[in-house]
């Protein structure tokens, strides 16, 4: 299926690893011009950006830590320059740092909210001014169900995600006479290489979450993703879809 996305321009950020990653090489796949933001895995990052070019691509790597504003406006301004254009963002870069609320520190709760939700408000911004004069755009912003329910020891976790959708609706209505569409994908868990190195009864007490028996795959989310990227999508926004195998019911 064709999602007419073949020369269109994204920018994906925490692209250099799980979702991320998938994203980013999925929308290549569909026939887009990809940039990643990472801030740490150098080689992760340019090994993305090789594949993207192995696929007939332009691809860019950009470090540059999403809690900064002017990291995020420099970015966009990069990949405007380098690709021509901008007509899609994908926010995805986000930390945890767990802890029940009475052993948080302000330390954990500032940089998860800087990371998660600042980081989100960088991008979202950056893009937005683009896309209204182009009168164009996705956004899709990678939320968590942790966001729709609230999570034991994740309190600065399910308050940024919390706050990605509630910033994301905002947005979609805000920017929807300009026709931009701003929607949020909702994981639960995925095998990412952070699920990779929890503890195996918390990884399967989410599998028992589910109905059907797993957790989600980087790729799965990337699918959704990408069709949300795509004008097959374009009379949906604002809405919130998750993806979890049945997990938040």
């Amino acid at each position: 299926m064709d999602l007419g996305l073949k020369g269109k321009n994204a920018i994906v950020t925490g692209g250099s690893m799980g979702i991320g990653t998938a994203v980013a090489l999925n929308l290549a796949k569909e026939g887009c011009n990809v940039a990643i933001n990472y801030r740490r895995h150098d080689a992760e990052a340019k090994e993305v950006v090789r594949q993207v070019e192995e696929m007939g691509r332009k691809g860019l790597a950009v470090k540059a830590d999403v809690s900064s504003y002017d990291d995020a406006q420099n970015m966009v301004e990069t990949v405007v320059k380098e690709f021509g254009a901008l007509d899609i963002m994908v926010c995805n870069a986000g930390i945890n740092w767990d802890g029940v609320i009475w052993k948080m520190s302000e330390e954990q709760w500032d940089r998860v909210i800087n990371v998660n939700l600042k980081g989100y408000f960088n991008y979202n911004k950056a893009a937005a001014l683009v896309f209204k004069d182009r009168k164009s755009g996705k956004i899709v912003n990678i939320s968590s169900i942790n966001g729709l329910r609230g999570k034991f020891g994740q309190t600065n976790y399910s308050a940024s995600k919390g706050g990605e959708i509630a910033m994301s609706k905002s947005l979609a209505r805000e920017l929807g006479k300009f026709n931009v569409n701003v929607n949020v994908v909702a994981p639960g868990m995925v095998m990412t290489e952070m699920a990779r190195n929890i503890p195996p009864e918390f990884l399967n007490k989410a599998v028992d979450e589910t109905v059907v028996g797993r957790i989600a795959s980087p790729e799965d989310c990337a699918n959704l993703v990408t069709f949300l990227c795509s004008d097959r999508a374009r009379h949906i926004t604002g809405e919130v879809i998750k993806i979890d195998g049945g997990q938040y019911i």
